[in-house]
């Protein structure tokens, strides 16, 4: 084999694996995981000929893009080519050498030229059928790709060819299309983008029945939702993307969702959504354009509520588990509870007051002032196992079996001292004399458990809250920690 020959198939070697090798090299140096870029093809109704017969041919090609040998842009075929021209030199059967890279070069202009092509035939007839391709940016991105992994076949070709020998007319008319495509391209991709609609020319907050005409109500929430007219937030990442194209975007998406079993963190999804930041929004816009997608939520949401269930219902006999307060004196009324919160405290306040501040925390435990409550419950987050005792007159101490013991003075001017969680439980009303003057005495077990040990089971707290009357205002501590 020539010098030149060897430079040319080791050339097409190195430029086949190189966009392969420098996505992984970026991937292992930014600690992400790498992902091929891909077009997103869907069938939009027959609007677009060559959009529908790439789809066709992109899914005859998936067999053959899943083998192994066409991994790192077909790089270990075309080094087994050159194996196989090698070894057909070797044993005098030149012509049997050129059989398996013609067939490589054929393999590559068929899996990377046809969609590049068909964009071009496509967008020259209808310039709209740009939208249906998706994205331009990721289409053009996808297109020049395609086209770039067809410089390995020309330099394969090139290393087949004998020096002075004359091409004939089939390999003329293909480098002739594979140097006019990009320019095709370039035409194309100039094309006016298409309209952007604000979200107050889509009226994003009219009735059905007052939608703009040339939308459907389908349509036009879709839009809403991405420019930021029904949700908070909306996806800033599509905002300037034209309608035309954002609803095929949408479409192709629901595709995806469709093709992978309403799979919301399948792969492809997730490619074709990576530059998405928060992707919430544009699954809840697909909700209401994709069926296959609202199911995946609902089906996602009753994951999480049942999931949500049964956590709670293992940590409410966690508290039954525990040993019931047997009370000195009776009080008034008793009531267990196993509170939930996400912020350390449970809370209780005074009709009127809901969200007041108790500010200083008495041994960093209870917290009081007119009208106001707070209960340290866990560390951080996590239920507690609460029983609550109203008296009518004051109960004895009792601080065996307890970490800390704390009382405190609480005014009300409504008559109610009631605990709520961080999920809207509620305990009954513990002031049982009506407006004015209590003392609270706040009884816990097992902190110094949850707090040391991030594993400890959930419903570990164990608190016990007395009220009864009483006019003292200064905080007394029964029992603390050494």
């Amino acid at each position: 084999m020539s010098k030149r020959s060897t430079v040319l198939w080791a050339a097409a070697t190195l430029t086949a694996a190189a966009p392969s090798a420098w996505f992984w090299i970026v991937a292992t140096l930014s600690n992400e995981s790498g992902g091929s870029y891909s077009s997103l093809i869907v069938t939009m109704g027959g609007i677009c000929p060559g959009f529908e017969l790439d789809l066709r041919l992109q899914i005859l090609l998936i067999p053959l893009r899943d083998l192994l040998l066409m991994e790192y842009g077909a790089a270990p075929l075309i080094a087994l080519s050159w194996a196989g021209v090698l070894l057909a030199q070797r044993i005098g059967r030149p012509w049997l050498g050129r059989i398996l890279p013609s067939l490589t070069v054929a393999l590559l202009v068929v899996s990377n030229l046809t969609s590049p092509l068909l964009f071009v035939l496509d967008t020259a007839r209808d310039p709209a059928c740009a939208g249906n391709w998706g994205p331009l940016e990721i289409t053009a991105w996808s297109n020049a790709m395609g086209l770039y992994s067809l410089v390995p076949a020309v330099l394969v070709l090139l290393a087949l060819r004998t020096p002075g020998a004359r091409r004939g007319r089939l390999a003329r008319v293909g480098v002739s299309l594979v140097l006019a495509a990009p320019v095709l391209l370039c035409v194309t991709a100039s094309a006016p983008a298409g309209k952007v609609s604000a979200s107050r020319d889509l009226d994003c907050f009219a009735p059905e029945e007052a939608a703009p005409s040339k939308l459907n109500e389908r349509d036009r929430r879709f839009l809403c939702a991405i420019r930021n007219g029904l949700t908070r937030e909306g996806a800033p990442e599509l905002a300037r993307m034209p309608d035309r194209e954002l609803l095929a975007y949408g479409d192709q998406l629901c595709a995806l969702a469709v093709r992978n079993g309403g799979d919301l963190r399948a792969p492809e999804l997730e490619r074709a959504m990576g530059r998405i930041q928060d992707t919430s929004t544009l699954t809840g816009a697909l909700a209401g354009r994709c069926p296959v997608v609202a199911q995946a939520i609902a089906e996602e949401e009753q994951r999480m509520k049942a999931a949500n269930d049964a956590y709670v219902a293992t940590a409410k006999r966690r508290c039954a588990a525990h040993p019931r307060h047997r009370p000195k004196i009776k009080p008034v009324r008793q009531a267990a509870a196993t509170m939930w919160t996400e912020f350390w405290y449970i809370n209780a306040w005074d009709e009127g007051n809901e969200g007041g501040s108790t500010g200083k925390m008495v041994a960093n435990l209870v917290g009081s002032s007119p009208g106001a409550l707070d209960v340290w419950a866990a560390d951080e987050i996590g239920h507690a196992c609460v029983t609550g005792e109203a008296y009518r007159r004051r109960p004895p101490v009792e601080t065996r079996g307890w970490d800390q013991v704390v009382e405190v003075s609480y005014r009300t001017t409504k008559g109610t001292l009631s605990f709520v969680d961080g999920r809207g439980e509620s305990m009954p009303n513990l002031a049982a004399m009506g407006p004015g003057d209590y003392r609270v005495r706040v009884h816990i077990r097992d902190r110094k458990t949850v707090q040391e040990h991030y594993d400890a089971p959930d419903a570990t707290i164990q608190l016990l809250i007395m009220v009864f009357p009483g006019k003292e205002k200064k905080p007394v501590i029964y029992r603390n920690y050494p």
